[in-house]
């Protein structure tokens, strides 16, 4: 067994305990069998509704420990500490973690109850199956924050950003990346680097702990800072690795730039063919730059319906020098072949590259 891991599998959530399970028996050993409760009624569908909605008397119902925690157990971690620990968990680790014991599950219940709200602020915000109504997501997020969740903050911190107020957004950030959630730790080192002055050495700081963390923006970022030089030496062997990792992480731009890593021969050893498919993945996720090189490249090895596929789309995204491209490539097709290329055009939605 892999002894660095922590918590059970998310799928997993109930089949380990620290604590054993009681199991009731006679004095001889046998087990007693139980008698069925007498007058049990089922909850109501009032209750359901109260924990669903985090307006009961509680958020979710969770295993409860059938002993109390002994001496030099995970219960004698302090409630604020594990709270500070937890805060950057995202659902299942934190499910995970409020199995471990009584004491856990007390000290998690806030974090918990946030993650309700959040959930409810992201619905409010983007109008998932409720309508839209902004000041009601940043409420939720806010009442989130409060609770010492990570990802409430990040989300509060990115209302105020959107609404100008970017000193508030900041200070959201800050808590975040305190906490360890690589969101807030990207996001406040893009403050830093947008500040008027700018601070590259603190936004490097930052980029670096995110994008060790496997935030790919953050990635990408970092990668930016080493190939141009800002608050750290300019490296491009160092930076194409990071273009790379943020790539393969599902950063488009970061894609295209591999591509330009591997073709020109910058960072990397020149490979055409691993830049091939960097330029068809960034193509195939929305970069309109790589849509209209890919679609070149497929014209000169005379495949000429695809390529009018890719320049079509490069040109609807605002590629300018697309457009004549285009016109020589509609030229030498039949008009059937050029309706199908419209019509494939037509139906293209990004596709997303997930690690």
């Amino acid at each position: 067994m892999d002894a660095s891991k922590t918590w059970p599998p998310p799928s997993l959530p109930f089949r380990f305990s620290v604590l054993p399970i009681h199991k009731p028996s006679n004095s001889d050993g046998r087990k007693v069998k139980r008698s069925p409760l007498r007058n049990a009624n089922p909850p109501s569908a009032d209750f359901y509704l109260r924990c669903r909605s985090g307006r009961g008397d509680r958020v979710e119902s969770l295993p409860r420990a059938t002993q109390p925690p002994t001496a030099g157990s995970f219960a004698d971690l302090p409630f604020d500490v594990l709270a500070r620990l937890a805060a950057a968990f995202d659902i299942p680790d934190l499910w995970a973690a409020s199995t471990v014991c009584r004491s856990w599950r007390e000290a998690l219940r806030p974090l918990r109850e946030a993650m309700v709200l959040l959930r409810w602020g992201k619905r409010f915000k983007h109008g998932c199956g409720v309508r839209r109504d902004p000041s009601r997501a940043m409420e939720s997020f806010l009442k989130g924050a409060e609770r010492g969740c990570a990802a409430a903050m990040v989300d509060a911190g990115l209302m105020y950003w959107e609404m100008g107020r970017k000193e508030e957004g900041k200070d959201f950030y800050a808590r975040a990346a305190e906490l360890g959630h690589p969101a807030g730790q990207c996001n406040l080192g893009i403050y830093y680097l947008e500040a008027k002055p700018p601070c590259p050495d603190e936004a490097l700081k930052w980029f670096y702990k995110a994008a060790k963390l496997g935030n790919a923006r953050a990635q990408y970022s970092l990668a930016l800072c080493l190939h141009k030089g800002r608050g750290v030496k300019r490296n491009s062997s160092e930076a194409a690795k990071w273009y790379l990792r943020a790539a393969e992480g599902g950063n488009v731009r970061a894609m295209y730039n591999t591509f330009l890593c591997y073709s020109t021969g910058e960072g990397f050893s020149r490979n055409l063919r691993k830049a091939s498919l960097w330029l068809k993945r960034a193509a195939d996720s929305g970069h309109r730059k790589a849509q209209f090189e890919h679609g070149i490249e497929l014209f000169s090895g005379g495949e000429t319906m695809k390529a009018l596929v890719y320049v079509e789309l490069a040109v609807r995204a605002g590629e300018a020098a697309a457009s004549h491209i285009r016109d020589v490539i509609v030229q030498s097709l039949s008009q059937p072949l050029r309706d199908q290329a419209m019509s494939t055009a037509d139906r293209w939605r990004p596709q997303q590259f997930y690690p």
